[in-house]
């Protein structure tokens, strides 16, 4: 599609702030007005729409789409996404650990033990650590816990959190970087542990390097979604 504005800026409405194409708001792609809750993160995807050229590349907007998907998928429905995220924290990646006289236990010990510990004394809850593969659910409370953590998050939040949990296969990943302070780069890291010890033992992949490269630029686009939504600045 060919660009058809001119001039691109923010506006703020009754709830928030909208980007407008010269006099015309923005609606998602689900045709919902596309209300956003920080300013930052209206100027953000303003900049989106600035950066196109003559012709509109809808996948040089990707914090346009996360917006869309979060008024018009999770918005309607935000019970369902919290249940799908508590999902992920029931099988959790960080959680399923090497036999304990193998290598590898060590280094998911140093590595994951303390972005879990971290976790549970924030919630307050005992996570279950597994060595092997065979799956032993939580406990009742833990992800009762996790479910509270969740409930009452914006859907804009949420979107950010499920894109990460996603990526990294681990609740407990989305949930640490979805703090103010993480670091979202060493947890995505983490989160890739046994991904590096197989490149430790085996070497390097051109074709899974792309894919961890592409993969890591979506997590982090992720947690920068999720500061947009949180800043203060300019709310």
């Amino acid at each position: 599609m060919k660009r058809f504005y001119k001039e691109v800026s923010v506006s703020a409405v009754e709830s928030g702030w909208q980007v407008m194409l010269d006099t015309r708001a923005m609606k998602t792609v689900g045709g919902l007005a596309q209300i956003l809750p920080t300013k930052v993160l209206a100027e953000a995807l303003a900049a989106e729409w600035s950066a196109q050229g003559e012709k509109i590349d809808p996948a040089s907007m990707p914090l346009r789409d996360m917006a869309d998907y979060a008024i018009d998928m999770v918005s309607p429905d935000t019970d369902a996404l919290i249940e799908k995220a508590v999902a992920y924290g029931d099988t959790d990646t960080l959680l399923y650990r090497a036999d304990p006289d193998e290598p590898l236990f060590a280094r998911q010990q140093e590595v994951w033990e303390p972005v879990v510990g971290a976790l549970e004394a924030r919630l307050g809850v005992q996570f279950v650590r597994i060595s092997g593969i065979i799956h032993r659910p939580q406990h009742d409370e833990t992800l009762v816990k996790l479910r509270d953590e969740l409930t009452g998050q914006s859907p804009f939040a949420l979107a950010a959190i499920e894109a990460m949990t996603h990526l990294a296969a681990s609740l407990i990943t989305g949930l640490s970087a979805s703090e103010p302070k993480a670091d979202a780069l060493a947890l995505w890291n983490a989160a890739n542990l046994e991904e590096d010890w197989q490149i430790e033992q085996w070497g390097r992949d051109e074709e899974a390097e792309e894919r961890r490269e592409k993969r890591t630029g979506d997590f982090l686009r992720a947690r920068q979604f999720w500061e947009l939504t949180h800043s203060q600045t300019g709310n």
